[in-house]
């Protein structure tokens, strides 16, 4: 078969560069096109319980991570000029289009009875910017006798105060958030320029803007610096500007392709697939190492240079083939996982891989046969002293070291097993950045003063209409019962319910003194309710907490980063609190919002990494089987891909690197990568041993030199390439660089060292002389 592909890929080599060139086009056309995705990442699958309670949420009371916040700290908070200007600059982004609603203690509001028209009148509490010190300090005393916004907008006792910017859901999800947080940034610095103050920046909206900024210029960073690497590593290994600059060329029409295929399927630039471009180059040049390799080889054979092309495909051709599929699969295991952000990303770098080869498959021939033979430089690196005295060494060592490899190995394991103990699935919002980034220190800043800024929520369902306030708002209680037991845990901020609202209305229903900032009994509270009717003033702004039918209610919470690991320790307390205040069998308590859902990805994630690895295996067994129909060599032969692997979890468990979504990848993308020296490997094995009938020691030697210097460059770019990740500033793909490289270098060792003398000892166990000739 692979005679035929060979001589269709020459004899009709224009058709396929027209072919080709008119794909490649067509495709260019549809990256043009690509954007970058501005929607919040879902990892967790639409059917997850955590998810669906989230989205029910979402439905009744809309998007909870759109609230962006402004923190300013100082001791002369109502110093009469810095007021007005603070005054002023929540004006100013108020008026910046996209933006819902500002809170701040330049516009809040005090309730003031109206028993004229028995109901409750909103008036803002400052009516006109004050011109005096003694104005400024009037207000202070009027706000600070307003309970509701102490840990709302205003810390008191640590002088410490926000402006609460609302974003419009629409421009919350559109590249118009970008710009919008740019704006709210450079009129809040104008401020703290004035006075030589810092002001401190948090919110999803916030945080998702500066990690989307952070995304798409890493993007074209890591584009960069792959080629660089790549173009020096094949220089190095070629000296040759022309082979050179044909292995990138090629390479890059397959990034052109893998864009083109994201915006085919109406996905976007997201923090995975954003890595496929460079992740595309780092892992297609060895195609390239591969074929010129085997064609130089076959030209110092036969001097003919179509017969080297025809060569270089059947030979090459299959094991290529089979190397990129146990990549490919690698990547699309993650389809199996339900979650959109890794469907995504495997999907399309699954299909990219595959079409990156069959571009390598395709160009490199044709190209080769219109370029001039090379030159005799050009082929030393084939016989290069270093790489003879390493296969050399190499194959000394599976020959007649065998025992002392095998003893190195359980002990690699062993020490890794330990350190896979010492692993912890613990994920952060911001973990992924240094403890030094501003968005880090800013959101401490908030923790510190206000709990936190990340959205929580308790959505509270009584099961009937008008529940909420049936059975003498008995509802009511029970919400401030369960709003007492949360104000023990110090992770969470002052909530925002019906409760709050409530003791807020009751204040100004007994005259407005803070004394009354409680939740009044059943009596009062009736009273009270005729003030509340329609859909005007007081009643309005309750609804906002309220479903349609009053039968469900929020109560929203900030709380601090805490973590996944933390995050389950509290469910775990909150729940049976929630459960001992609301009977199940009347209520329906969830506890979600945009934090929770967050931390939760991470568990996910970990569950889906054994079960999308465990489908890695099973599959590249399978593509083992068109090799070899020995179940020994099958399973053996996963050894040098799993051992590397178990080395890298040990080292993240002794370096305390957590799993989380990008350092999850690690796993199951290394395994194909790394499948892919063993399929080289037993590819040459079998045809040595089948087709030219040597003996497994003979076959053994022949694949250790026919193979071990393409897979050693190969080691070198990969290794190379996926370093260029770790120059992130996002702290798991910087961990995902590092570690799959070490992979990869180990897998070469363990593919070179460990996988021949598992061959050599199945042989001798079937009683075949094993011995070197």
């Amino acid at each position: 078969m692979w005679n035929k592909i060979a001589t269709y890929i020459i004899r009709y080599r224009l058709l396929w560069v027209a072919l080709v060139l008119v794909s490649t086009v067509f495709m260019a056309f549809e990256a043009s096109k690509i954007e970058l995705s501005y929607n919040f990442a879902r990892i967790l699958p639409s059917n997850d319980p955590v998810e669906k309670e989230y989205q029910d949420f979402r439905k009744l009371f809309g998007e909870d991570g759109s609230v962006m916040v402004i923190g300013w700290q100082d001791p002369q908070l109502f110093e009469i000029n810095k007021f007005r200007d603070w005054c002023k600059l929540s004006q100013e982004i108020k008026n910046t289009e996209g933006i819902k609603n500002v809170l701040s203690i330049a516009n809040v509001a005090k309730v003031v009875r109206n028993d004229s028209l028995t109901r409750f009148d909103f008036q803002p509490v400052i009516k006109e910017i004050p011109t005096t010190q003694a104005e400024a300090d009037s207000l202070k005393k009027e706000i600070l006798n307003l309970p509701f916004y102490e840990g709302l907008v205003l810390n008191s006792k640590t002088n410490a105060t926000l402006i609460v910017v609302t974003f419009n859901d629409k421009e919350l999800n559109s590249k118009r958030r970008l710009t919008i947080v740019d704006d709210i940034e450079k009129l809040s610095e104008e401020f703290a320029v004035k006075y030589k103050t810092d002001l401190h920046y948090s919110g999803m909206p916030y945080i998702r803007t500066v990690n989307m900024k952070k995304i798409s210029g890493e993007m074209e960073l890591f584009m960069g610096l792959a080629v660089f690497v790549t173009l020096l590593i094949l220089w190095a290994f070629f000296r040759s500007f022309r082979l050179t600059l044909l292995s990138i060329i090629v390479v890059l029409i397959g990034v052109v392709f893998s864009v083109g295929i994201l915006h085919l399927f109406d996905y976007k630039i997201t923090a995975l697939t954003g890595l496929i471009p460079p992740l595309l180059i780092v892992i297609g040049v060895p195609n390239c190492v591969f074929l010129i390799n085997k064609y130089q080889a076959e030209l110092i054979l036969h001097n003919r240079k179509d017969e080297a092309l025809r060569e270089m495909i059947r030979q090459i051709g299959l094991s290529t083939f089979l190397a990129n599929m146990t990549t490919a699969i690698g990547f699309g295991v993650f389809y199996f996982t339900n979650s959109i952000l890794l469907v995504e990303f495997g999907v399309v770098a699954a299909i990219s891989v595959m079409v990156t080869y069959v571009l390598c498959l395709v160009l490199l021939p044709i190209t080769l046969h219109y370029m001039s033979v090379p030159k005799a430089r050009h082929l030393k690196h084939l016989e290069g002293k270093w790489a003879i005295g390493f296969l050399r060494k190499i194959d000394f060592l599976v020959h007649n070291r065998r025992r002392e490899i095998y003893i190195v190995m359980v002990i690699m394991i062993i020490v890794s097993a330990f350190g896979m103990t010492k692993i912890q699935t613990i994920g952060y919002v911001v973990d992924d950045l240094p403890k030094k980034d501003v968005v880090y220190t800013d959101l401490r800043f908030f923790e510190k003063n206000f709990n936190g800024v990340l959205p929580f929520e308790v959505m509270v369902n009584t099961k009937q209409p008008n529940g909420v306030f049936a059975n003498q708002a008995q509802t009511l209680y029970k919400i401030k019962a369960f709003q007492n037991e949360m104000a023990k845990f110090p992770e969470f901020s002052k909530p925002l319910s019906v409760v709050e609202a409530s003791r807020f209305l009751y204040q100004a229903y007994r005259g407005g003194d803070s004394k009354y900032y409680a939740l009044p009994g059943v009596l009062e509270l009736n009273k009270m309710n005729s003030y509340i009717q329609g859909n005007q003033g007081a009643n309005k702004q309750i609804n906002a907490f309220l479903s349609e039918d009053k039968s469900t209610t929020r109560v929203s919470f900030q709380m601090a980063d805490v973590g996944s690991e933390r995050i389950k320790v509290l469910m775990q307390k909150i729940r049976p609190k929630v459960d001992s205040i609301f009977n199940p069998s009347k209520y329906k308590v969830s506890l979600t919002g945009h934090s929770l859902v967050f931390l939760k990805s991470n568990d996910y994630l970990l569950s889906n990494l054994y079960e999308s690895l465990l489908i890695a295996i099973a599959l590249i067994a399978i593509v083992g089987m068109a090799l070899f129909r020995s179940v020994p060599i099958i399973l053996l032969s996963k050894l040098p891909c799993l051992i590397p692997l178990a080395l890298t979890a040990g080292i993240m468990g002794y370096f305390d690197i957590y799993f989380k979504p990008t350092t999850i990848l690690i796993f199951s993308i290394t395994f194909g990568i790394a499948s892919d020296g063993t399929v080289y490997f037993l590819t040459r094995y079998r045809e040595e041993l089948y087709k030219n009938g040597l003996t497994p020691s003979a076959a053994v030697t022949k694949s250790i030199y026919g193979t071990g210097l393409s897979m050693i460059y190969t080691a070198v770019i990969l290794f190379c390439g996926f370093s260029i990740f770790s120059a992130s500033s996002f702290g798991g793909t910087a961990a995902m660089g590092v570690m799959v490289s070490i992979t990869l270098l180990v897998a070469m060792c363990t593919n070179l060292i460990l996988l021949p003398a598992l061959l050599l000892s199945i042989a001798k166990r079937q009683g075949k002389e094993v011995k070197p000739e």
